[in-house]
């Protein structure tokens, strides 16, 4: 079955990246992180800005282990081969747990309900991101919790501090589970490291290295503080992120409610319905990917210790399966299907062949959607922030945009670089095709003002 999700996971985020669908927000990102631990220095990243220490953006140290996947392989399909296997492994736990709980026939259904997910498939659909590693971590840790295993619950979730600044929230409540359920000074042990670990990420390492001197995703400051009834009424609203919750759960038939094991999906749902950015709420990104294995271990654990009667348990899970059928059409997943994902278009072989142009190890300025295909080989930012935050000195040689790309709201190509063939000061068009136009420094130009 692993390997089964394996195949889809790849063919569904190597054929984006093929044509051309993949971004530099994050794909790019990410690839510049890697390929700056393989060159053994921090990990940088010029999409994000010049000289940027992504560990100040985000506390991810455990993306060292890719470097020498990536020194052997430099490329960014390298991320997605690791993203798909990671997440892929995330399987095996929870089939053999509920193979054993109830046979094959109700492991098979967790398989399949759980691999095509609509949560994982978002985190494969988006690119690459850091909380794969956290996937297959969360699902053994809980696994162990629901059998009682507690060492082994444990040293699962240890790891899950070097993933992300909030996974230290994450490990926190498996502590306080396994001081409610099992050995108290080891699970308070656990929650007083998880809470410390996020702590220290948040208020120490991420400040120390961002170029601000603060953590980047504090909530915006205003005027005048809500009241708590308020501030109540905003985690509730708006009905999306009910929404979110109903979906987490319906996959697995609603089996998921009666275990225990479902309370520790509420660290991630509180920071996430708490925030003021909308893309937190739904079901869209990777947000929910961590919140899929804890679903399905919570229904696993319901069956292994409660009495279902065959009846029941079978109607349980024909309703995930609906749901699951019905998120297949709604959510990625079904771009395996969709024309955009086998169709070379002539906009893509028009990308294809303008990148072609530039030469290894230049600096670039691109659209979002081209940036991911530049990320291994050149130095690129993408064009928004070359014109927000590059000084006239540091101007790159190249200039490659695409007409067409909306993938980043912050970044809308704007009516000047339009044009068939925009006239930039300092720059020379070398070619314009198909929306993809590619322009080139003049030695000795002056940089562009390119709004």
């Amino acid at each position: 079955m692993a390997a089964g999700f394996l195949a889809v996971y790849l063919t569904l985020s190597t054929r984006r990246h093929a044509v051309n669908l993949t971004t530099g927000y994050d794909l790019g990102i990410f690839t510049q992180i890697i390929q700056s631990y393989a060159g053994l220095t921090a990990p940088y990243s010029s999409l994000k800005g010049p000289e940027y220490n992504t560990l100040g953006d985000h506390f991810h140290p455990i993306l060292v282990l890719l470097a020498p996947v990536y020194k052997v392989f430099p490329s960014p399909y390298t991320l997605l081969v690791c993203q798909g296997l990671l997440v892929a492994l995330s399987v095996i736990p929870l089939m053999e747990w509920a193979a054993r709980a109830r046979g094959a026939r109700f492991s098979l259904w967790v398989g399949v309900s759980y691999g095509a997910s609509w949560g994982l498939a978002a985190l494969i659909f988006f690119d690459f991101h850091e909380v794969a590693f956290a996937v297959p971590l969360v699902a053994a840790s809980v696994c162990m919790l629901g059998q009682e295993r507690w060492r082994a619950a444990v040293l699962w979730a240890l790891p899950l501090t070097l993933v992300k600044e909030d996974l230290g929230l994450t490990v926190a409540a498996i502590g306080a589970y396994v001081a409610w359920k099992g050995p108290r000074r080891t699970g308070v042990a656990l929650a007083v490291f998880g809470l410390a670990a996020t702590a220290f990420a948040m208020l120490v390492a991420l400040p120390y290295f961002n170029p601000v001197g603060q953590f980047a995703y504090w909530p915006p400051r205003t005027g005048e503080e809500a009241g708590l009834l308020a501030q109540a009424a905003g985690f509730l609203w708006p009905p999306v992120k009910w929404l979110t919750v109903l979906l987490i759960v319906a996959p697995t038939g609603f089996l998921a409610v009666r275990s225990p094991l479902l309370l520790i999906v509420l660290p991630t749902l509180a920071w996430r319905f708490a925030s003021a950015n909308p893309f937190y709420w739904g079901t869209g990104f990777h947000y929910s990917a961590v919140l899929m294995p804890i679903a399905f271990a919570a229904a696993v654990h319901a069956v292994a210790t409660g009495r279902f009667p065959v009846r029941r348990l079978r109607a349980a899970c024909a309703v995930g399966a609906a749901v699951t059928a019905v998120t297949f059409f709604t959510h990625p997943l079904h771009e395996l299907v969709a024309p955009r994902t086998w169709v070379v278009s002539a906009q893509v072989r028009a990308g294809d062949a303008l990148l072609a142009k530039i030469p290894d190890g230049a600096s670039v300025a691109s659209s979002n959607r081209l940036a991911a295909q530049l990320a291994n080989r050149t130095t690129v930012t993408e064009v928004c922030l070359y014109a927000r935050a590059f000084p006239p000195a540091e101007a790159p040689e190249w200039v490659i945009y695409d007409t067409a790309d909306r993938s980043d709201p912050e970044c809308a190509v704007g009516a000047a670089l339009e044009a068939p063939a925009p006239k930039l000061d300092g720059y020379r068009l070398v070619e314009s095709r198909d929306g993809i136009v590619l322009l080139r420094r003049v030695p000795g130009g002056s940089a562009p003002s390119l709004w």
